[in-house]
């Protein structure tokens, strides 16, 4: 990935030099540029460079746009998409895991196919779209909520403003609570037609105990797993639901690099967020040797 990003910084049409300086940039000023940042030197020596930075100094470059390093845009807002899309997941689980129990309990009954139907659609539902019918109707129809996220610079005032906190969470948590309460059903199901479940309940165990004692621990595991898998959308943000609230978070600064074409921090964003895919991995399966006795790692 470090490779595809520095390769993708010398493929700029009209160069680094030209994207970092701006259109109106004169020859001499991209020629000085040039010298300045070791864009002569020869391609292997400009990754090797590029690495030393990296690993010493964690240095993703420079924008121009900010005046600021790579590194310090990224961190300014990284802590606050980490506020917003970790409640989100948070409460995404709260929500997801009693729903896809329920559904089980109530398999095959009207409630099991009005949860199922509401899972598809929440599953189906474009982020734009809801987070456009929720300012609709929450805040502009019935004035409950304000119609864009916290604009605090810090992650306390972020906090401080729960209210406006409501509907990025509502529509990041929609296509999380769809997609988790399938997989705790699905999970739970199929736990509870496992042998030691029929054993508990030849010893007398009651339906309650044999549930939430025996099937529901096991049914959690993929759940688990999934908190792992979902590291890279918590450090990425969301994209859209940043850009539709106005968050100030990583989604929120990744579609405005795109716009404004400030390369070097567009690749920042794309860096970081490699990095918490192959952590989120990582998690993943450490979780899942940690809940599964039957997973043991040597």
């Amino acid at each position: 990935m470090t490779l595809l990003v520095f390769l993708l910084e010398h493929v700029i049409p009209g160069g680094y030099a030209r994207a970092a300086l701006g259109p109106r940039a004169t020859a001499a000023e991209v020629y000085q540029f040039k010298v300045a940042n070791g864009l002569f030197l020869p391609i292997w020596d400009q990754y090797y460079q590029y690495l030393r930075g990296l690993i010493e100094s964690f240095n993703l470059g420079y924008s121009y746009q900010f005046n600021q390093s790579v590194t310090t845009v990224i961190g300014e807002r990284l802590p606050k998409t980490l506020v917003l899309v970790g409640l989100a997941t948070v409460f995404a689980l709260i929500v997801a895991v009693p729903l896809g129990v329920l559904q089980v309990v109530r398999r095959n009954k009207p409630v099991d196919y009005t949860l199922t139907g509401l899972s598809f659609i929440g599953y189906s539902m474009p982020a734009f779209l809801l987070g456009q019918l929720l300012i609709l109707y929450f805040a502009i129809d019935f004035h409950w909520f304000p119609t864009e996220a916290p604009q605090g610079q810090t992650v306390g005032s972020i906090i401080g403003d729960p209210r406006a906190l409501v509907l990025p969470i509502l529509t990041l948590s929609a296509l999380t609570i769809a997609a988790f309460s399938r997989y705790m059903r699905s999970s739970l199901m199929e736990a509870m037609t496992q042998d030691y479940i029929r054993t508990a309940r030849a010893k007398g165990a009651s339906s309650g105990r044999v549930l939430f004692r025996h099937a529901l621990r096991n049914a959690l595991i993929p759940i688990i797993t999934l908190i792992g898998l979902s590291l890279p959308g918590i450090i990425g943000g969301a994209l859209i639901t940043e850009t539709v609230f106005n968050f100030p978070g990583m989604g929120l600064l990744t579609v405005n690099s795109a716009l404004n074409e400030d390369i070097p921090v567009l690749l920042g964003t794309t860096f970081v967020v490699t990095l918490a895919t192959v952590a989120g991995s990582l998690l993943a399966d450490i979780l899942y040797a940690i809940v599964d006795p039957r997973v043991r790692y040597t």
